[in-house]
């Protein structure tokens, strides 16, 4: 994965979430459970690091879009 800079986070309430997981269906999971709380930038897949085990994924969110009532955009 690419590092984090600045302009990933240009405003507050911006957030990049990265997650380690052991397979796609959890970190899938996880991210849907963010997505049903605040504005995501949801993404289809994962990535792996070559030796290592388990996936990655990042999203973006924004902390100052909370959805209603937990429900997704």
């Amino acid at each position: 994965m690419g590092s984090i800079n600045e302009t990933h986070l240009a405003e507050p309430g911006l957030v990049v979430v990265e997650v380690a997981a052991a397979d796609e269906e959890m970190a899938f999971a996880f991210q849907n459970a963010l997505a049903a709380r605040w504005a995501t930038a949801t993404v289809e897949r994962t990535t792996r690091d070559p030796g290592e085990p388990g996936v990655r994924l990042r999203c973006y969110l924004d902390l100052r879009q909370a959805l209603p009532d937990g429900h997704a955009l």
